[in-house]
């Protein structure tokens, strides 16, 4: 029976995803819950995962360092006016071509994958053999299926594999559980996602009921250890997906602590869009010669054209943004970032009082408030979503027109991570950036 116990001497408990396929009837959760006081492991006794509780941290402390790069403005123009002939990427492989069980090749070729993108070409492969993956490579790129189906792959050969998947922010983790039911529907494997802004005692619930695969963000998932709720010693599969946007959010202590705590005789999958020291620090310490796979060619996307807005000395910020949005030909679909919470809600709530379909997205909001607004925009209900930056990396936003930054980013790497919100694919995207 494959579960992720709790501390020595507390109860065992499985866990799994509300939102999952329901289990034919008849059939019994891979991890099994057990009533009644606590007592020590014994032999032929059922493991469980109770431990004792502690209070709830939630999933995101995130806090910022605090520290400012100063960027050098020109570095957010680029108005190249000769096209390039893009470079096509030649796959060496089908998806049928891996070596991975037909229910799972069933199940991609069920999404109309035929050939893999140059990260999956390069990383499956590899992580299919065992081995270890740095996989550096920006936003949209297909990550996530680089991890999931060798991960899949691995549980359909032995269903009492257990696999963790840690994610910087709570909606790219839902992303990457929505991603896992499309390949993993009718395999009778489950996915449980633990974030923080969601109420906890329902993921324990979840927990409890049996799963394979555990998404979520680095400080729930360490407040669920902590409690005994799960217990990583067993788990021989650890994914970390936007290593450096956790590293920025001050994940990393939560990231090392988990870690610590698995299997040490298991598999890495690293992905990151940038490789700051701390990160290389964190891969020497707990990869084995990993596989190192790149197929990142610059720092920003040719598709996007990036220029600045200039405000003048007496000019209302607002007012000239506001006079941009009003072009509703050309900016069709427009993702603003600012810096602070307070500031995201209180632009939105400007733009949505001069008539545009405005939405906002940041830390304070309640997760399922998020989660709407999310929708709404990826829909087309709303138009213009101001955010933080916990919506600049790993989300899949599709036919963003315009990023705006109304306010200059910290850094020059965050600048990036924005910006690739656009001109996505074949796809061409425009990038402004307000300056004094």
């Amino acid at each position: 029976m494959s579960t992720y116990q709790g501390n020595k001497g507390s109860k065992k408990t499985p866990y799994s995803s509300a939102s999952r396929p329901s289990r034919p009837t008849g059939s019994k959760p891979r991890f099994s819950a057990s009533k009644g006081p606590s007592r020590p492991f014994k032999h032929g006794s059922k493991p469980s995962f109770r431990g004792n509780p502690s209070p709830s941290r939630g999933g995101g402390r995130g806090g910022r360092k605090g520290s400012f790069e100063r960027i050098d403005v020109s570095r957010f123009i680029s108005k190249s006016t000769i096209i390039e002939k893009e470079e096509i990427y030649l796959p060496t492989h089908t998806f049928s071509d891996f070596a991975i069980d037909a229910r799972l090749k069933t199940a991609i070729a069920n999404k109309n994958y035929i050939y893999p993108s140059p990260i999956q070409d390069k990383s499956i492969p590899h992580a299919l053999q065992g081995r270890d993956i740095l996989g550096i490579a920006d936003t949209g790129t297909g990550k996530t299926a680089s991890f999931l189906i060798p991960l899949i792959n691995k549980v359909l050969k032995d269903p009492k594999e257990t696999a963790i998947i840690i994610a910087p922010t709570r909606e790219l983790a839902i992303q990457i559980e929505k991603e896992f039911n499309d390949f993993a529907r009718g395999l009778k494997m489950f996915a449980v996602v633990c974030v923080g802004g969601a109420p906890i005692f329902a993921q324990i619930k979840n927990l409890r009921r049996g799963c394979n695969f555990v998404i979520g963000t680095p400080g729930r998932l360490l407040d669920l250890v902590k409690r005994g709720e799960i217990d990583l010693s067993t788990t021989r599969s650890v994914v970390l997906d936007e290593a450096d946007r956790m590293l920025d959010m001050g994940f990393i202590n939560d990231i090392t602590y988990s870690l610590e705590k698995t299997h040490p005789e298991r598999q890495n999958l690293f992905f990151s869009a940038t490789l700051p020291k701390p990160i290389e620090k964190l891969i020497e310490q707990f990869t084995s010669d990993p596989v190192r796979v790149m197929v990142k060619t610059r720092d920003t996307s040719k598709n996007v054209e990036q220029d600045v807005i200039r405000v003048a000395r007496g000019v209302e910020k607002i007012d000239v943004l506001a006079e941009l949005l009003t072009k509703k030909d050309e900016f069709k679909k427009v993702l603003i970032f600012s810096e602070m919470k307070h500031a995201v809600e209180k632009l939105s709530k400007e733009l949505i009082k001069r008539g545009f379909r405005a939405g906002s997205i940041h830390g304070d909001k309640r997760h399922n408030e998020r989660q709407r607004t999310l929708k709404a925009f990826k829909d087309d209900q709303l138009n213009i979503l101001v955010a933080t930056d916990v919506a600049a990396r790993g989300l899949d936003i599709p036919d963003v027109t315009h990023v705006i930054n109304y306010e200059i980013p910290q850094t020059y790497d965050t600048y990036v991570h924005r910006i690739g919100r656009t001109g996505r694919a074949s796809a061409k995207g425009v990038a402004l950036t307000f300056v004094s």
